[in-house]
């Protein structure tokens, strides 16, 4: 069970909504044993459910609806199978998973397949093997993956990389919007130059994003320079190569739009080592908001936040809903824009 409860009294009243760390506090025990207590847990005692019952109706609070669901399912334990080898993604999503189900109320059991089928079909099973409730499984990156397969006996979801199967239930960002924030920063800010840099033409997240752009951009009657963008790979070196491509033209653009982190590093470092100021000349945004790039550059980079956490909390719940039947569909989780340096004049 979550910290989030239903405020009836405290909404009516416009105040913050109570959280169990609140009742937990009230009734002076520790979060777990609230949360055990309001779970009807049979290790706690009638008179300390009765405390923190009795505290929980003073606070207007109300448990997760998902103690109802997977908490209550065969071995309270998820399977997490990633093939982010790094972290990078399943991290913030195995945050988000934690956030839904509560502390101490749902294991994950997290496996790596390194992107190699027969590795995760053996993962699948030894999962299975365990008994988990339910699958959550994230990509290496945020593209298309191919599905684990129909008729398993939990239910499945696709967290940040859908499946390609359109009977699986997929639960990732809405790259489209993100491309938007984007855009809608850098125009309101006054630019109207505006180059856009990025990966493999091949990847969906490529084209959702300078849709998302163009869209604004076509909007205020703008359109990138040169009236594409600049297509290349993801590492941090192509940032730089296309900055320097750029420099001939550079007194025509005043803004730059990247695919990622590492190129808007890779092209801001560029530009300051020719002399020309970021963002005073030249406005720099990213995209993944990854905060070991994008935080500690300089000037540190302006960002979409693909909002990670929030994909791992809607699946958990993507998860519940389904109820021990695999669902279908894909849902787009809003992007955030983290506004920093690089873009503020």
């Amino acid at each position: 069970m979550g910290d989030a409860g239903v405020p009836a009294a405290d909404a009516a009243a416009g105040r913050r909504a109570s959280t169990l760390k609140d009742v937990a506090r009230l009734a002076g025990v520790s979060v777990g044993t609230a949360s055990r207590a309001l779970n009807d847990r049979a290790e706690v005692s009638a008179a300390t459910k009765q405390k923190v019952r009795s505290a929980a109706e003073r606070l207007s609070f109300y448990p997760n609806a998902l103690a109802t669901g997977l908490l209550r399912g065969r071995t309270k334990s998820i399977g997490l199978l990633t093939g982010d080898v790094n972290g990078r993604f399943s991290i913030p999503i195995l945050m988000g998973l934690e956030d839904a189900f509560g502390v101490g109320e749902m294991s994950v059991l997290m496996c790596e397949g390194r992107g190699d089928p027969e590795r995760e079909a053996a993962h699948v099973r030894t999962l299975l093997a365990h008994r988990v409730d339910g699958l959550i499984v994230v990509g290496a990156i945020p593209d298309a993956r191919p599905s684990i397969g129909q008729h398993l006996p939990v239910p499945v979801v696709y967290a940040l990389s859908p499946s390609t199967d359109p009977r699986d239930t997929s639960v990732i960002s809405d790259d489209a919007h993100g491309g938007r924030l984007a855009a809608e920063h850098v125009v309101a800010a006054g630019r109207r130059r505006i180059a856009y840099v990025t990966g493999n033409p091949s990847d969906r997240v490529v084209h959702d994003r300078i849709r998302g752009s163009r869209e604004v951009l076509l909007e205020h009657g703008l359109d990138f320079v040169a009236g594409t963008p600049v297509f290349g790979d993801w590492a941090e070196r192509w940032g730089r190569e296309v900055a320097r491509r750029l420099l001939p033209s550079m007194g025509e653009i005043d803004a730059v739009i990247c695919g990622n982190d590492t190129l808007a590093r890779g092209v801001q470092d560029v530009l300051r080592a020719e002399g020309i100021r970021v963002p005073e000349d030249v406005s720099v945004v990213g995209f993944d908001n990854w905060e070991i790039v994008a935080a500690n550059a300089d000037p540190a980079i302006t960002s979409v936040d693909m909002n990670l956490v929030e994909i791992g909390r809607r699946s958990a719940h993507a998860l519940d809903r389904a109820g021990g039947a695999t669902g279908s569909g894909v849902e787009l989780v809003p992007c955030r824009l983290e506004v920093r340096a690089s873009s503020l004049a």
